[in-house]
């Protein structure tokens, strides 16, 4: 998206805030397995995460940690601790968050600067795959979605930093950063 167009933060927040995303909801936390079935398939136990993005409900950090895992909330609206952006962390998860980024590529830089060697990077967002629906997709017309993805987009980030990447099911990338 052009800069002149990036929404401002006060119409983020207003937008973020019509979110409803539980913890106790159970249609969100099925929503949310999608990326956390995968995730934690490939995690042992017991290791440290950063929810990057998390919006007013960390859900998806709360899975997590009942699933074994210490996991910390970082949203630059909701849980603006710059702090945790220290790292580093065996994972980083990002729910429906990385089309908001008005500088993807220093996002994805900072990814790699917060994850240890051997860390899971893991995204959940809608894929664009269909270039002639482009104009009418739903997913265009968030006004705070600036930015969008294919497989091919995210095999081009993963081969910038030397990630391998795979896509377990629609619409979830997992990056793993190499141990060496």
């Amino acid at each position: 998206m052009d800069r002149s167009q990036l929404p401002h933060r006060a119409v983020e927040h207003a937008e973020y805030r019509l979110h409803r995303n539980d913890v106790n909801d159970a249609r969100y936390r099925k929503f949310l397995s999608r990326l956390a079935r995968p995730l934690l398939e490939r995690l042992p136990a017991g290791l440290s995460g950063l929810d990057y993005g998390c919006g007013p409900g960390p859900a998806l950090a709360g899975m997590l940690a009942e699933a074994g895992h210490r996991t910390v909330v970082y949203d630059p609206l909701f849980f603006n601790d710059p702090k945790l952006l220290d790292g580093p962390y065996d994972f980083i998860t990002c729910t429906e968050v990385v089309e908001h980024f008005h500088h993807a590529f220093d996002e994805f830089a900072r990814f790699d600067r917060l994850l240890k060697p051997g860390g899971w990077l893991a995204v959940m967002t809608m894929f664009q795959t269909d270039d002639a629906a482009f104009a009418g997709w739903h997913y265009r017309r968030d006004p705070t979605h600036v930015v969008f993805y294919r497989e091919t987009t995210f095999r081009t980030i993963a081969a910038l930093h030397h990630w391998r990447c795979e896509f377990p099911c629609a619409n979830v990338a997992l990056m793993h950063k190499p141990t060496g």
